[in-house]
């Protein structure tokens, strides 16, 4: 059995369910198996039983690190059932639970990549992991992570979300919107007396659903925008005075959150209050920059047609850590099935993971060189 898959096992073990998080057991497991193999570990806390962790091995020469994310928490297990154990269960080719794919594979992979590789890493500028938690909430531990550390230089960023071992360039930005109705309450019998918040929403749903955030992007195609969750009322023969459904905007580089939502907000009207939940922005690296292409060139033999330019709909880490690293070029790049995020018996292709931590170790040395 592969190192890889033993830390990923262990990784899997660890109920990291967001909500609440509870990354801290997993987090401390991992500081302590890197700590073991040479890496400097320091942990920070964002909330009880929330930690990050940035993990380095120093080089011998002067330059910018190597760096690679991921996140140890996990989405909920889903009302479905289980046919494989969501904490780990190996069968045949499938490393099965929640947070195979999203993301734990890919952290074990890169991790054990580093210390297979330590000799080169040492002879060259080094290498850090920054692993957060609360990731799957809106980048809250990525958040505290840039607010309270001080972030090393880094080179390059490698984010391990699964993309079936594809060199991704970038990814959509996230804009979520809490929007409230306020009306007046009176009885379910008199609701001439009262003003229907629910009222109020539908037909402001009715506007949203036509609402367009903007122009299409070449490569990011066309902005889309979601209802996800509406709440409103009390009890069934009131008037409801407060209605509150949120509002799921991904967006692209070539628009500005600060824009949309003052078109949505405009759009509604007075009787609808909108606040900002996440605003998290597009990410997108130039694919001619010459370490992308070495990451290319290095993916290609796992793929047969030519590799093309592409982005992923899902938002990352990135959004803020690379703002806060200087923006330096990164790749999306890792193990998981990226059909299977968040899906019920989630699974990690092992081939993709023993790919992975080869391609991981190959993007090492070349960088280190």
């Amino acid at each position: 059995m592969s190192q890889s898959l033993i830390l990923a096992q262990q990784l899997l073990r660890f109920d990291t369910i967001n909500p609440p998080g509870n990354e801290a057991a997993c987090m401390q497991f991992l500081a302590d198996w890197l700590t073991q193999r040479g890496f400097d570990v320091t942990l920070s806390t964002f909330g009880e039983n929330r930690l990050n962790l940035i993990a380095s091995l120093p080089g011998s020469l002067p330059g910018p690190k190597l760096a690679f994310t991921g996140h140890l928490d996990t989405v909920p297990l889903g009302n479905a059932d289980w046919q494989y154990d969501p904490f780990g269960e190996v069968v045949g080719d499938r490393l099965y639970g929640r947070g195979s794919s999203d993301m734990k594979a890919a952290v074990a992979a890169f991790a054990v990549a580093c210390v297979t590789h330590q000799q080169a890493i040492q002879q060259g500028s080094g290498v850090v992991l920054l692993i957060t938690g609360g990731e799957e909430t809106g980048c809250d531990g990525a958040q505290a992570l840039i607010d309270t550390t001080d972030l090393p230089e880094v080179g390059a960023l490698i984010v391990g979300e699964p993309t079936s071992n594809y060199p991704v360039i970038g990814h959509k930005g996230a804009l979520w919107l809490r929007c409230e109705t306020r009306g007046k309450t009176a009885h379910g019998a008199m609701p001439e007396l009262g003003i229907n918040a629910i009222y109020l929403a539908a037909e402001a749903l009715g506007k949203i659903q036509h609402f367009s955030p903007g122009a299409p992007h070449p490569l990011m195609k066309q902005p889309t925008i979601n209802v996800g969750r509406i709440a409103g009322g009390l009890n069934i023969n009131s008037v409801p005075d407060r209605t509150q459904f949120d509002v799921d905007i991904r967006s692209a580089p070539n628009l500005h959150h600060a824009a949309i939502r003052q078109q949505l907000t405009t759009l509604l009207g007075e009787s609808v209050t909108v606040t900002t939940l996440v605003d998290l922005p597009a990410v997108l690296s130039e694919e001619n920059q010459a370490w992308i292409q070495s990451v290319y060139q290095h993916c290609q033999a796992l793929h047969d047609a030519p590799l093309t330019p592409r982005i992923v709909p899902y938002f990352t880490d990135a959004s803020l850590l690379l703002p806060a690293l200087g923006t330096p070029p990164c790749i999306i790049l890792g193990p998981g099935e990226p059909s299977m995020a968040h899906q019920t018996d989630e699974y990690c292709l092992l081939t993709r993971l023993a790919e992975a931590e080869t391609l991981y170790g190959a993007v090492i040395n070349d960088w280190m060189r």
